[in-house]
């Protein structure tokens, strides 16, 4: 195959551009114990010349994702030090967002969407208890029209929407093209017929975040979490590593693990729309962010996420022409997948792929409340274990808290 050609952004210099800072990524935790053990992905030997050298790159995905739903991605086409300039820029917004700009372009999230900025104050559009974490989310609309970004970040679009434009149409088409592989399909059979598109980000989003500490109030209401045990609706997460460990995963074990930091790489979370368009041998990836360990409790986490979705229209069920389907069956004990399918027998309609994320975005819930944060209300014990539990439009949700 040919080389993938890296990542090549406007220059950082060009007239007009203010000074930015440079990002220093903070100090790793001491830490050494809770850590989960993931794959780690070479994405550069998809363009190897030689078949054996591919197929056992497939391979070694197959296992990942089945197993964990959560992999490293490696050598993906992004210079360390233009990933640097980016978390450079998430930075920069931060550092000089202005209070106009906050309450103009305040995310609402009841309509469905993240889209906008999102306050310090839980994950509705009034302010509940301090919960210390700021987003920007870039959707169709922010790409589409500059007043609905934050000023201060106009000079640097042509970089930031560069760097998107990579990570969809570059990065994440490669990892769906492992994907579609391992389901035996054409190369670009997730890529033409799931993915969305007409965006740096189709249907989906990219979001810059920062967590600050928080008060010990928050830390007590919340017991430790930033964001409740989840697993993301759509395609694939791209989530960059990063030195602050917050990022948890639920482990074959049935325990929270931290996930290492890896330098430079990309951190692969699987949606739920995969784990149903493959018949449940894709495994969506349980997570949520907690505190960090002792040592990094009073340092700032910044991220950069972009969220992959499918066509909003995309009524979410297998991909029946997938020889792996045919051959294996599909994995009915799985998460979320077997949910759907007792719809889906049941002669039921299942969501389409936008109704099923604007649901759980509109009914988010803090992990600051209380009233709704604990047992009787939506969380249960079963087995021993804390889990939160939910029902949209008609798909009972069982995760790890």
């Amino acid at each position: 195959m040919v080389p993938t050609p890296p990542f090549n952004p406007p220059s950082p210099s060009l007239s007009g551009k203010p000074f930015v800072r440079e990002w220093v990524p903070p100090p790793i935790t001491q830490q050494k114990e809770n850590f989960a053990e993931l794959t780690s992905i070479d994405l550069s030997l998809l363009d190897s010349e030689d078949p054996a050298v591919v197929q056992r790159l497939v391979d070694q995905v197959k296992v990942a994702i089945r197993d964990d739903g959560f992999l490293f991605l490696e050598n993906y086409g992004v210079p360390k030090e233009q990933l640097h300039r980016q978390f450079a820029l998430a930075q920069y917004l931060y550092d000089n967002i202005t209070d106009e700009d906050k309450e103009r372009l305040l995310f609402d999230p009841d309509s469905g969407r993240w889209s906008g900025y999102k306050h310090p104050y839980g994950f509705k559009r009034f302010r509940g208890v301090a919960d210390g974490i700021e987003q920007f989310n870039w959707y169709s609309r922010e790409w589409n029209d500059i007043d609905r970004v934050p000023k201060c970040l106009h000079p640097f679009m042509d970089e930031i929407e560069a760097f998107c434009n990579y990570l969809t149409g570059s990065v994440n088409r490669r990892l769906l093209t492992l994907f579609s592989r391992v389901l035996e399909l054409d190369d670009d059979y997730l890529w033409d017929n799931v993915q969305s598109h007409g965006s740096p980000t189709g249907e989906g989003y990219f979001r810059h975040a920062l967590f600050r500490p928080v008060a010990k109030s928050t830390e007590e209401a919340s017991k430790g979490l930033r964001m409740h045990g989840h697993t993301d609706f759509g395609l694939t997460t791209l989530l960059f590593s990063v030195p602050i460990s917050c990022l948890q995963i639920w482990g074959r074990d049935e325990e929270w693990h931290y996930v290492p930091y890896r330098p430079g790489a990309l951190v692969i979370n699987i949606g739920e729309t995969l784990e149903i368009v493959s018949g449940g041998h894709f495994k969506a990836t349980r997570h949520r962010v907690f505190r960090p360990p002792q040592d990094q409790l009073h340092q700032e986490r910044l991220s950069l996420v972009l969220f992959n979705s499918s066509v909003g229209d995309l009524r979410m069920t297998p991909a029946t022409a997938s020889p792996l389907i045919q051959r294996e069956g599909c994995v009915e004990e799985q998460g979320v997948y077997k949910e759907f399918k007792s719809l889906m027998d049941k002669g039921m309609a299942v969501p389409n792929n936008r109704e099923w994320r604007e649901i759980q975005i509109a009914q988010a819930t803090n992990p600051t409340d209380t009233e709704r944060n604990k047992v009787g209300a939506d969380q249960v014990v079963i087995g021993g274990k804390l889990m939160q539990q939910r029902e949209y439009l008609g798909v009972k949700v069982l995760l790890p808290v």
